[in-house]
């Protein structure tokens, strides 16, 4: 970058964390409306000086992840042209599911739907000792199958990384397995259902049943019935 955008950077930086300190109300509504704000400002801004932003409020302690992820997530040219480094710097640090989902269905699952960055990444993510890698690899399959993500659905890529995960029991992996699974259900379910019969007795319960039951209502947790006043239960 040159001298004047690293310059502009930090002075967006500045103003950004100067805006969000002045909050009353810290909700993500609230958050989000200034993030709105500023991708409306910089909508012509070069793609390398919003993702050379995002980094930087990535490092910040008083800005939300989703707030940096958004801004990248809302500028085609910047979202377009992420590749696997400037990925995994914007990644570097996460700590909690929120920020991990963020990152995965609004960068790294588009980025990889796209084929900009390759299978073997969002492999070796998987492979990782950290946990929330683990996590983002399998919620980078969601943008692979989710219609209202862009997806046209992907099993094979998807199952890729099921597989890899079948028998990890961290509580945060086993969540975004299930959700996975769940999501390609609505594309493929047919595929699922031999997933599960082909890893059964590997899979976390938690797992098994959060698919078969989406697989049997279109529901992961269906509400059970009420039973009417005066009926036979």
């Amino acid at each position: 970058m040159r001298p004047t955008e690293t310059k502009e950077v930090s002075s967006l930086e500045s103003e950004i964390v100067a805006r969000l300190d002045a909050l009353t109300r810290h909700d993500t509504e609230t958050i989000r409306n200034i993030r709105r704000a500023f991708s409306e400002r910089l909508a012509k801004a070069p793609p390398g000086l919003i993702i050379a932003l995002a980094l930087k409020l990535t490092r910040s302690e008083n800005v939300a992840r989703f707030f940096a992820y958004e801004l990248v997530h809302h500028h085609a040219a910047a979202l377009g042209s992420l590749e696997a480094k400037s990925l995994q710097d914007l990644g570097q640090g996460f700590d909690n599911w929120a920020a991990v989902d963020t990152f995965a269905c609004y960068l790294a699952g588009p980025s990889w739907r796209e084929r900009k960055v390759s299978d073997a990444l969002i492999r070796r993510w998987a492979r990782l000792p950290d946990r929330w890698w683990r996590r983002a690899a399998l919620v980078s399959t969601v943008a692979l199958n989710s219609k209202a993500r862009g997806g046209s659905g992907d099993t094979v890529r998807t199952l890729m990384i099921c597989e890899m995960l079948t028998d990890d029991r961290d509580d945060m992996v086993v969540k975004a397995l299930s959700w996975a699974l769940r999501e390609l259900s609505k594309r493929d379910p047919d595929s699922v259902r031999k997933f599960l019969r082909e890893h059964e007795g590997v899979l976390a319960p938690r797992v098994a049943r959060e698919v078969r039951r989406k697989l049997q209502t279109g529901l992961k947790n269906p509400r059970p019935q009420r039973i009417r006043h005066g009926s036979r239960p």
